[in-house]
């Protein structure tokens, strides 16, 4: 697939940065969280999943069936694959594809990282402008221990209403450019969707700009900062909902993820369970 990135320096210092888009930032993740973010309300529900028109805008979701076995998605695997969009592998084979939505740090990246790299698993860090802002020396990280790291967007904006080509690339290219700013490499063209909220029209968009789409089929409530999960919350649905070929979504914002991830590893390397990389699913 032939990459397409735009490769420019930014014109403002980068701490100067940090602070101009600190409050904007701040206010669409957190808007996200309490709002939008409810799209994820639907990967921990135990609804029926049914499909839905890929023309209308979507909150992508799952639906959960008996202990072990593969979700449903708001769209088949079939469907989205005509995009270049993924959220499982169709496979039986005992395979993990780890990856983090990283909107801002607060301390939890490292043991994150620390824990990732014990067990030499790779994994792809979905980020946003803010985060290249601020943490530049754990995206750096990142990129120097073998992890991918994936668009997820400069302004982290509901991407579903947008509907004009010249802003969606403004969101995608600025972010890339940021990125290579820091790392002085290029960003994946793998694309999160913000918020999991898309319509078809921003999938052929993605693909139009080279970009894969990643969702997700294993998630659970970890976003919450002031409500964070219990170890044992955490264990249950990531345990009880593994299947083969899960596409898992974390935060790394969470401090139970921080907490448990070494553990989370090994349990899931006990049941067999071994790690790929997102490029399994580029054809």
């Amino acid at each position: 697939m032939k990459t397409i990135y735009v490769k420019k320096l930014l014109s403002a210092e980068l701490p100067v940065r940090v602070l101009s888009v600190l409050g904007l930032f701040l206010f669409a993740f957190f808007a996200g969280g309490a709002a939008a973010r409810i799209v994820n309300s639907r990967e921990v529900t135990e609804t029926a999943g049914t499909n839905v028109n890929l023309s209308e805008t979507v909150n992508w979701g799952l639906g959960f069936g008996p202990s072990g076995e593969k979700p449903t998605g708001m769209a088949t695997m079939e469907e989205l694959a005509q995009y270049h969009a993924y959220f499982m592998s169709d496979t039986e084979e005992k395979i993990l594809y780890l990856t983090f939505d990283c909107g801002y740090e607060n301390g939890n990246t490292k043991a994150i990282l620390d824990a990732l790299q014990k067990h030499n698993a790779p994994a792809t860090f979905f980020v946003v402008g803010y985060f290249l802002e601020s943490a530049p020396d754990l995206v750096r990280r990142m990129v120097e221990e073998g992890h991918t790291v994936g668009n997820h967007t400069y302004n982290h904006p509901d991407m579903s209403q947008i509907s004009d080509m010249a802003s969606f690339r403004k969101e995608m290219e600025d972010n890339a450019a940021l990125f290579w700013k820091v790392t002085g490499t290029d960003m994946a063209m793998y694309y999160r969707p913000p918020q999991g909220k898309y319509s078809v029209e921003n999938l052929k968009m993605a693909q139009e700009l080279g970009y894969s789409t990643f969702f997700w089929s294993l998630a659970y409530v970890d976003w919450y900062q002031d409500d964070q999960p219990t170890h044992e919350e955490a264990f249950e649905k990531l345990l009880g909902r593994v299947h083969p070929g899960a596409i898992v979504l974390l935060h790394n914002t969470s401090q139970t993820n921080g907490e448990i991830i070494d553990e989370l590893l090994t349990k899931w390397e006990e049941m067999g369970y071994t790690f790929g990389a997102l490029s399994d699913f580029i054809v």
